[in-house]
């Protein structure tokens, strides 16, 4: 399996748009009095935003202010936009795309990452070794993130459906108690959790495949990108300065990841080494990606009969907004 390393990144991309490399042009009568932005443990460059005030103290002069909710998981943050709690969130792109498709209405705009965040676990003495025996055993999954769409892609490549596992949805946190407890059989990790899980309590991964892990995705309501196009901008600048300083500083972000997560630095470490933070544009590479992703949504059920996937996924991904603000 390849490990995709997060130090693995031109020198050029150390240039990347920065908040005061590029000032953005806004009328302050369009300005909005507050900016909603979700931080996530599965999003470094938020957890570095969120540390330095750097989106803060750029938007000082206009008069806006930044408000930051955490998100447990893509189907938080997901959550979080449907209900205008927040105008950003941190989610995996196959959620994403599932969440477009039965009506919540976002843009994802930057790719804040390309994990490997998630694969299939069990206990450090289980027997189980492989997708196959877990067919009539306990998974636990986050339903509406990437690792339970991961789970369900996982069984349909070795033959199985989602009816010959006993899927109990838990939040990242609770599948890993309940994997380590004995609880289930298997869990659909995520990092840091997983990690976590790996390196503490000797859990074993028994399907990987980075091609089943979709980017990460910072995504945008419709309706505030239809009023604040600047701030978008802004907010994606912002993101490339903290994408910059990761990449520049890998030993204090694993300080950080640690500090935020409360996880041990080892852990920290093995999580951002599961990360490329190389190819923040978004566009073609991640609508074919989505293309090949997206049959599991409808073998699955899981969206409206007669969706039309491709073209949601174009109204999904919009790489207007980064294109002149990426440099990378």
């Amino acid at each position: 399996m390849e490990r995709r390393h997060f130090l693995r990144i031109g020198s050029a991309a150390l240039g990347a748009s920065l908040l005061g490399a590029a000032p953005l042009v806004t009328r302050a009568a369009q300005a909005p009095k507050t900016i909603r932005l979700d931080y996530a443990y599965y999003s470094p460059p938020s957890l570095v935003l969120r540390k330095f005030g750097w989106l803060e103290e750029d938007l000082k002069a206009q008069g806006t202010d930044v408000k930051w909710v955490l998100s447990q998981g893509s189907n938080r943050a997901l959550e979080y936009l449907n209900s205008d709690s927040v105008d950003f969130g941190s989610t995996a792109g196959l959620a994403a795309l599932l969440a477009r498709a039965n009506g919540n209405p976002i843009k994802a705009v930057y790719v804040y990452s390309r994990p490997e965040w998630t694969a299939l676990a069990v206990s450090k003495d289980s027997p189980i070794k492989s997708v196959r025996e877990l067919k009539g055993k306990k998974v636990a999954a986050t339903k509406g993130t990437d690792p339970y769409l991961f789970l369900l892609r996982a069984l349909h490549e070795n033959g199985l459906k989602k009816s010959d596992v006993d899927i109990v949805h838990l939040q990242h946190p609770d599948g890993r108690a309940a994997l380590e407890q004995g609880r289930v059989d298997a869990w659909a990790g995520l990092d840091p959790h997983l990690a976590a899980s790996e390196l503490e309590a000797g859990s074993r991964l028994i399907y990987r495949n980075i091609n089943f892990n979709t980017y990460g995705f910072l995504n945008v309501s419709d309706t505030f990108a239809a009023r604040h196009p600047d701030q978008v901008k802004r907010v994606i600048a912002a993101y490339e300065k903290a994408r910059a300083w990761i990449v520049a500083h890998p030993e204090d972000t694993v300080k950080l990841l640690a500090e935020e997560s409360k996880l041990s630095p080892d852990v920290a470490r093995l999580q951002l080494k599961r990360n490329d933070f190389s190819h923040p544009q978004i566009g073609r590479e991640h609508i074919d990606a989505l293309r090949a992703a997206a049959p599991i949504l409808t073998e699955e059920d899981l969206v409206k009969s007669g969706t039309d996937l491709p073209r949601t996924i174009n109204a999904l991904i919009d790489p207007s907004y980064a294109q002149g603000v990426v440099k990378a």
